[in-house]
C-alpha cells in the first residue's frame, strides 16, 4: 500500500485518467437530467391532447355527436391517410411551406433590419417608427383585399400579405432588444478599444439576442396565420385551397385534416425556435418555476 502511494507521489499525471473521470460524472449526471426533464415535460404536455382526443373519440363512437359537424378523430386519420396516398396531401403541403417561407424571410428580414436600425439611431426611430405603429394596428384581414386589388391573385399577394404580418413582431422585438441592452456594455467596449462593427457583433447582439429570438418566434406564427388567410382568400393551392374545397365538398373530415396541419406544423416550427433558444441562450439564470 505504502509503495502504492510512494508510486503516485511520484508520478502525479497517473492520477489524472481518475480525476478526469471524476470530473465528468457530475456533466454526465447533469445531461440525464435535462433529458429526464425534457420527457417528464413533453409528456405533461401530451396529456391535455390525449384526454381530449379520447373523449372526442368515446363521444363520436357513442353517437353523441353528429360526424357531418364534428367527425371523429379516427375519421379524421383515415381522410389525412387517404389525402396522402393520392398525392393531393404532399403537394398542397410543400406550396404551403414554400409561401410561409417566403413571406417570413422577405417579412422578417426587413423588420429585422429596420428595427436594427432604429434600434442604433434615434433620428432613424423617430423617422420611422410612428408610420410601422400606425401600420401595426391594421388587421390582416382588411390589408388582404387591398394587396389582392393590387398584385392580383397570384403568389406575389400571398407572399405580401404573410411577410405584413412577419414584419411587425420582427421589427418590434429587434428594436426593443437593442435597447434592453446595457449601457455598460459601451463602456467595455471603449475600455477593450473596439470599433463599432466590433462592438455590435460582440456585444450588442448577443445582448439583444433573447428579444430577436421571440421575434423570430412570433414572426412564423404570424407568417402562418398570413398563409391561412392569403390561401383562403383565394388560392389554387395550398392547404387553404383544400380547406375551401372540402367546404365545397362538404367533407368535413378534410376539413380537420387541413386545420390540423396548419396546428402541427406551427407548432413544430415554434418548437424548433425554442431549441435554438435553449442552445444559445443557456447562459441566462432566469426563474424556471
Amino acid at each position: 500500500m505504502s509503495k502504492n502511494l510512494e508510486a503516485l507521489r511520484a508520478n502525479p499525471a497517473a492520477t489524472a485518467p481518475a480525476k478526469d473521470q471524476a470530473a465528468k460524472r457530475p456533466a454526465a449526471a447533469k445531461r440525464r437530467a435535462v433529458r429526464r426533464r425534457s420527457f417528464d415535460d413533453l409528456a405533461i404536455g401530451a396529456a391535455l391532447p390525449a384526454i381530449v382526443l379520447a373523449v372526442w373519440q368515446l363521444a363520436g363512437s357513442a353517437g353523441w355527436i353528429d360526424p357531418f359537424f364534428l367527425p371523429t378523430p379516427v375519421a379524421i386519420l383515415d381522410a389525412f391517410k387517404e389525402l396522402a396516398l393520392h398525392g393531393r396531401l404532399g403537394h398542397h403541403f410543400g406550396v404551403s411551406v414554400w409561401r410561409a417561407l417566403a413571406g417570413f424571410l422577405l417579412g422578417g428580414g426587413l423588420g429585422f433590419a429596420v428595427g436594427l436600425l432604429a434600434g442604433f439611431y434615434r433620428r432613424a426611430e423617430h423617422l420611422v417608427d410612428p408610420s410601422i405603429q400606425l401600420l401595426r394596428m391594421v388587421p390582416h384581414l382588411a390589408l388582404a383585399p387591398l394587396v389582392i386589388l393590387w398584385f392580383g391573385f397570384g403568389e406575389t399577394s400571398k407572399i405580401v400579405i404573410i411577410a405584413t404580418g412577419a414584419f411587425f413582431p420582427m421589427y418590434l422585438n429587434t428594436l426593443a432588444g437593442i435597447r434592453g441592452a446595457d449601457n455598460r456594455l459601451f463602456e467595455v467596449a471603449r475600455v477593450l478599444g473596439f470599433g463599432p462593427r466590433t462592438t455590435v457583433l460582440r456585444l450588442v447582439l448577443p445582448a439583444a439576442l433573447p428579444g430577436i429570438l421571440l421575434g423570430v418566434r412570433l414572426s412564423l406564427a404570424l407568417s402562418w396565420l398570413g398563409l391561412v388567410v392569403a390561401e383562403l382568400l383565394g388560392s389554387t393551392s395550398g392547404i387553404g385551397f383544400l380547406i375551401n374545397t372540402a367546404k365545397q365538398n362538404s367533407t368535413t373530415d378534410e376539413i380537420f385534416v387541413g386545420i390540423a396541419i396548419f396546428a402541427a406544423v406551427g407548432k413544430a416550427a415554434d418548437s424548433l425556435v425554442r431549441l435554438l433558444e435553449r442552445k444559445r441562450l443557456h447562459w441566462r439564470d432566469g426563474y424556471q418555476g
